[in-house]
């Protein structure tokens, strides 16, 4: 902590070494000037700890940011620049994560050596197939027989939420001779670097959220996924997009323009959010995991199992602000 003293400043004579002591008291300042004198009167309170250097009182502390109170069953906010955790409730339990696992899909994706963003998938019939079989869950409405983009396959997965967008991905950025083999390895990946980002707390046992009974993390992990992958500069162009047209390639070869994908995401924008992915489901109520950055300050966090869409943004909304106060 620094503090400039200005002209009203003198040195304080403790007769003493600085210690821990309370003194609340009324100085009178004089400062004497070229032909007048000026007087002036301060209350200073110095509670235990008060710095004090060459014999010049410091100013307290102020005084501390109310802790907020959010409904959803675990929530997480920390100091995106210095890593420093500013607000937990339930961190490191274990939660069902809904669609927010689709943010390591896309890690895993944009940490591949030599990716070509601009490569094609042919999507598969497989694809739509899966889409069905889930109770016809969020999705793309990726088209069998066209080819798309990688970099289109991540607006896919990110904005509408696509689950077709994420086997696609799976498929495409898994090892393997078979389908399934594929996106097995590719599970395996997301696994490895969960574990290589220190998420202790966390397994995924599918590449869109869609638990086999074995997909969980906690808000605590979710940060530092959210955190890692904001890092990369593709990754913050998708997650802050609040819509999205692609232009794919037919069976035919002609142009096919798609409906515009529009962001789950409606905190885009308020407060500086920038991101990242919000999730929902039967079990795991509603999640979202976020990073905003305002007047240089940037938070990153979580929440998981809020009970409703407008209370999980309620719950959002208070912990950014409660992160920009605690290090402002």
């Amino acid at each position: 902590m620094s503090h400039t003293c200005g002209p009203f400043c003198f040195p304080l004579q403790l007769g003493r070494t600085a210690g821990a002591f309370d003194v609340i008291g009324v100085f009178q300042l004089i400062t004497a000037t070229k032909g007048f004198r000026v007087r002036r009167a301060a209350a200073v309170a110095v509670t235990a700890g008060a710095m004090l250097s060459s014999g010049v009182l410091f100013a307290a502390p102020a005084q501390a940011v109310t802790v907020p109170t959010i409904t959803a069953k675990s929530g997480f906010v920390m100091n995106s620049t210095t890593g420093t955790a500013l607000y937990a409730k339930s961190a490191d339990t274990r939660r069902l994560t809904a669609s927010t696992t689709k943010i390591m899909t896309a890690k895993v994706v944009l940490s591949q050596a030599n990716l070509n963003l601009d490569a094609k998938v042919t999507i598969q019939k497989a694809y739509s197939d899966y889409i069905i079989a889930n109770n016809y869950a969020s999705n793309a409405k990726l088209i069998v027989g066209d080819k798309v983009t990688v970099r289109q396959l991540l607006y896919g997965l990110m904005l509408p939420s696509g689950c077709d967008a994420a086997y696609a991905l799976a498929d495409k950025f898994g090892t393997g001779t078979t389908r399934a083999a594929r996106v097995k390895n590719f599970i395996a990946k997301m696994n490895n670097t969960a574990k290589a980002l220190g998420m202790k707390n966390t397994h995924f046992d599918s590449f869109d959220g869609i638990s086999k009974g074995s997909n969980y993390s906690s808000v605590r992990d979710l940060t530092l996924l959210g955190r890692s992958a904001m890092k990369s500069s593709n990754f913050r162009a998708v997650v802050k997009a609040k819509s999205y047209t692609a232009k794919t390639i037919t069976k035919t070869g002609a142009v096919r323009t798609m409906a515009p994908w529009t962001n789950t995401n409606t905190l885009l924008g308020w407060n500086g959010t920038l991101g990242i992915k919000t999730g929902s489901g039967t079990e795991a109520k509603y999640c979202l995991v976020f990073a905003a950055t305002l007047n240089g300050e940037s938070v990153v966090g979580a929440v998981l199992t809020s009970s409703s869409a407008a209370n999980r943004t309620a719950d959002v909304q208070k912990l950014i602000k409660f992160g920009y106060a605690k290090i402002s």
